[in-house]
C-alpha cells in the first residue's frame, strides 16, 4: 500500500499524483504585493473599534446561522473544560532517528504525534530520492511491512514521475530553481485503538512545486488527509498502511500572490517542523 490513493493529494506521497498547472515562462506568481502599512494612530484606532464591534455581533448570533452542512448536534461540554479543536499534547519525545522523532508513548496520543510526524517524513522532499526514501521507510515502517510499502514507493516515485513534475533523475531541483514537498499537519482523529494497532488521520495542509522565474509549476498549496494504521513494534509506533484522500479544504484567503523569489527565500530561511502535536 502506498501514501496517496487520491489524484488531487501533496506531499509526494505513494501512488498520489500532483496535479499542476500550466504555464508559461516568467515569473508565473504574479507579483502582487500587500500595501504599505500605516502608522496613524487614530487608523488604528477605528480599525480595532471596528473589529472588535464585528466580533461582538458574530458572538451574539452564533449559533443562529442556516449553515446546511451540519450533520448533527454538538454536545455540551462541561464548564472549563477543553474543546476538542484545541492544541493539546504531554511532552515531547527526546529520540531521533535520523531526523525523524521516535520513542512515541504507548498510548493513543502518541499514536497521534507518530502519525503527524510520519505524514511530515512521508510529504517531504525527501521521500523523492531513493537513498533518502529508504532512510525514512527504514525509520517509520514496520518491519512486518517494510519490504511492500518500501517497493511501492519506489515505484510510485519513478523516473517518469520525477521528470514530468520538473526534477532530475535523482530527485533534485534542476539549475536555477528550489524543489519545495511539505506537509503541515492541522490535527489528527483517532478512528481506532488498541494497545497494539492504532488507525489515525491526519488532517494536512501541504506546499509542492518549484520556485524560479523560469518554472512552469509553481508551488500551490492544497489540503488533504492523510490515513495511517500503525502497530507497536515492542518500543514505538510504526506505520503499516497508508492512504491519501482531499479535503476538507477551506476557502481561500484574499491573501496577495508572492513572487517566485520571495516564495525561494522563505522556503530557504522558514525550516520545516519535525514534531508535531
Amino acid at each position: 500500500m502506498s501514501l496517496g490513493d487520491d489524484n488531487d493529494g501533496f506531499g509526494g506521497s505513494g501512488q498520489t499524483r500532483t496535479r499542476l498547472p500550466e504555464g508559461g515562462t516568467g515569473d508565473v506568481y504574479g507579483g502582487a504585493r500587500r500595501p504599505p502599512a500605516r502608522n496613524s494612530r487614530s487608523l488604528i484606532t477605528v480599525v480595532g473599534v471596528v473589529v472588535l464591534l464585528i466580533a461582538a455581533i458574530a458572538f451574539a448570533n452564533r449559533g443562529n446561522g442556516d449553515d446546511t452542512e451540519t450533520t448533527g448536534s454538538t454536545p455540551d461540554k462541561a464548564a472549563g473544560s477543553a474543546a476538542p479543536t484545541a492544541a493539546t499534547g504531554v511532552r515531547p519525545v527526546t529520540g531521533k532517528n535520523g531526523q525523524i522523532p521516535t520513542g512515541f508513548a504507548h498510548d493513543e496520543q502518541g499514536a497521534q504525534s507518530a502519525a503527524s510526524n510520519y505524514a511530515v517524513a512521508l510529504g517531504s522532499d525527501g521521500m523523492f530520492n531513493t537513498d533518502r526514501r529508504h532512510d525514512i521507510i527504514g525509520a517509520i515502517v514496520h518491519p512486518d511491512s517494510l519490504n511492500e510499502l518500501q517497493s511501492g514507493f519506489d515505484a510510485d516515485y519513478s523516473q517518469e514521475f520525477l521528470k514530468q513534475i520538473g526534477l532530475n533523475s535523482d530527485g533534485s531541483a534542476p539549475a536555477g530553481v528550489t524543489f519545495v514537498s511539505r506537509t503541515i499537519p492541522v490535527g489528527t482523529k483517532v478512528k481506532s485503538h488498541s494497545a497494539e494497532t492504532a488507525e489515525v488521520d491526519v488532517w494536512c495542509v501541504g506546499l509542492f512545486g518549484l520556485t524560479g522565474e523560469s518554472s512552469t509549476k509553481p508551488v500551490t498549496n492544497g489540503w488533504f488527509t492523510v490515513s495511517l494504521g500503525l502497530k507497536w513494534s515492542g518500543s514505538d509506533w510504526k506505520v503499516v498502511s497508508t492512504t491519501q484522500k482531499t479535503g476538507p479544504t477551506p476557502v481561500n484567503g484574499d491573501n496577495p500572490v508572492s513572487g517566485s523569489e520571495e516564495i525561494a527565500d522563505a522556503v530557504k530561511q522558514f525550516g520545516g517542523f519535525t514534531y508535531a502535536r
